[in-house]
């Protein structure tokens, strides 16, 4: 699994002009991709990091400062554009295995007591948002 962490004041994410998820107080926006042989184990840790990093003023994590979390399902993460003009997508889960994946982090999350917002996943989204910083880290499971 991947993730890119974004210290944000604010993020939504629109599907079809409605929001579909918000944090409208200083957190973490957290784009989150899934590859093919992903499971319990790369959950675990994406949201260990998610929760732990200390990415927020102060030097605290989320869990520290109470901070709410956006977490929006990004495939493109796992593009590779080495070769040609055109990224290609391989290395990406297909939908049915990385879903629930990042359903799992996202739970494991809520189970830490944070609040987390989403984005709708396959869903051609919309994401406003203000960094902080701006602070932009990648993680890798």
């Amino acid at each position: 699994m991947r993730a890119v962490l974004q210290r944000v004041t604010r993020a939504a994410v629109r599907v079809d002009g409605d929001v579909v998820g918000e944090i409208a107080r200083p957190g973490l926006m957290v784009l989150v991709g899934a590859t093919h042989d992903d499971g319990p184990a790369q959950v675990a840790t994406i949201s260990r990091k998610i929760a732990d990093l200390r990415l927020l003023a102060g030097e605290r994590s989320v869990t520290e400062a109470g901070a709410p979390v956006l977490v929006v399902s990004q495939f493109t993460l796992y593009g590779d554009a080495r070769k040609g003009r055109r990224p290609t997508w391989n290395a990406a889960a297909p939908g049915p295995v990385a879903e629930p994946l990042v359903d799992a982090v996202v739970e494991d999350l809520r189970g830490r007591g944070l609040e987390v917002a989403t984005g709708r996943f396959g869903a051609d989204m919309r994401i406003d948002m203000e960094a902080d910083g701006p602070v932009t880290i990648l993680v890798e499971a």
